[in-house]
């Protein structure tokens, strides 16, 4: 397994690691329900380190960014950031992920751990005869998600940057505990908060002095809850290779009014399921239990789990379209009564 640069810093803390994407890295410290429901009612810290970073630069930077990815690159300003999806010919996903637009011809791209072999691939191949130049930084960059209400206020003692006058999907550049940093108002939980790009030595210093300053360190476990319950997608769960994009609660990132790879694939293809957001009565549901309509098996769980705010088991289910319940979800062989729950699961602020 690979190591972030913040193993070692994880043992100390208590770490208990595990396997994900290649890396060695945490599911937790203490528990997932106390390290979520500190970043829902406070502040929490996670090493994101694994993800991956491409810088895109160039001449062409923006075409080739129109091309290759299904939101509007060009409204997109030097300072902002966007959520995005890499298509592919057959109008599926090759991945969801964040762009940065850091100057007038350069973008930062993140994308998933799992992915970043395969997703350089593709875009070294689909920047074909664009002037274009593209860099995997992931192995150099260090990355860590700052999460909760609390988190600007405490981001706020370590940088002399005016964090009150940055909104949502800014992205800029300064000091963090006397470090140089990339920061962005980003993050995969539903909460406020910022990712903050390092160099991997700069790591352990500011992780550190964030848990000074009152974070709760989180791991794996508390970051895939509290994604579930804000509603948000786990790429190889919720999106595939096979996923048209349309068809599920993210179509508002898909802009048609551009042209992008396999978008006439994608436009044309009907819409044979459509995903869903349940809530359990009883027992905690999991990826792969089936769901029913009636005594009709209708659709699968691709995400499952036990929401900390709701006490219950919440699931994000694909079921035949056209199908409208009243739905249950079979838990170790008993079917669950699962009623219909808008995203997200939670009220986020």
């Amino acid at each position: 397994m690979k190591e972030t640069p913040l193993y070692q810093v994880h043992l100390r803390h208590g770490g208990r690691m595990v396997e994900f994407a290649g890396y060695a890295l945490p599911l937790q410290y203490t528990s997932i329900r106390e390290e979520h429901l500190a970043v829902r009612r406070g502040v929490g810290v996670f090493d994101v380190s694994h993800m991956g970073e491409f810088f895109i630069r160039g001449a062409e930077a923006l075409p080739f960014l129109q091309w290759a990815t299904v939101n509007d690159v060009g409204r997109l300003k030097v300072g902002r950031a966007q959520y995005s999806m890499l298509p592919n010919a057959k109008g599926g996903v090759v991945d969801d992920i964040y762009l940065y637009r850091l100057g007038e011809e350069e973008y930062l791209m993140v994308v998933n751990a799992a992915n970043i072999a395969k997703d350089w691939a593709h875009l070294k191949g689909q920047a074909q005869g664009f002037r274009v130049e593209l860099e995997d930084r992931s192995e150099a960059t260090a990355l860590l998600a700052l999460q909760g209400s609390k988190a600007a206020g405490l981001l706020q003692t370590l940088t002399e940057a005016d964090l009150a006058a940055k909104k949502k999907n800014d992205v800029f550049r300064a000091k963090v505990a006397g470090k140089e940093a990339l920061l962005a108002r980003t993050g995969y939980t539903g909460e406020d908060g910022f990712e903050i790009f390092l160099a991997p030595e700069d790591a352990e210093a500011v992780f550190e002095a964030l848990l000074e300053g009152g974070a709760t360190p989180c791991g794996l476990g508390a970051r895939d809850t509290l994604r579930l319950e804000a509603g948000f997608p786990l790429y190889g769960h919720e999106l595939t290779e096979n996923t048209n994009p349309l068809c599920t609660p993210w179509a508002w990132v898909v802009k048609r009014g551009k042209d992008f790879l396999g978008k006439e694939v994608m436009l044309a293809s009907p819409c044979k399921e459509r995903l869903i957001g349940l809530v359990l009565e009883a027992g905690i549901p999991r990826e792969g239990y089936p769901v029913f309509a009636g005594e009709e098996r209708v659709g699968r769980v691709t995400s499952g789990g036990f929401s900390p705010l709701l006490e219950k088991g919440i699931a994000l289910a694909y079921v035949a379209e056209g199908v409208e319940g009243p739905f249950s979800v079979e838990v170790r062989g008993r079917k669950i009564p699962a009623s219909l729950s808008p995203l997200p699961f939670v009220p986020l602020k």
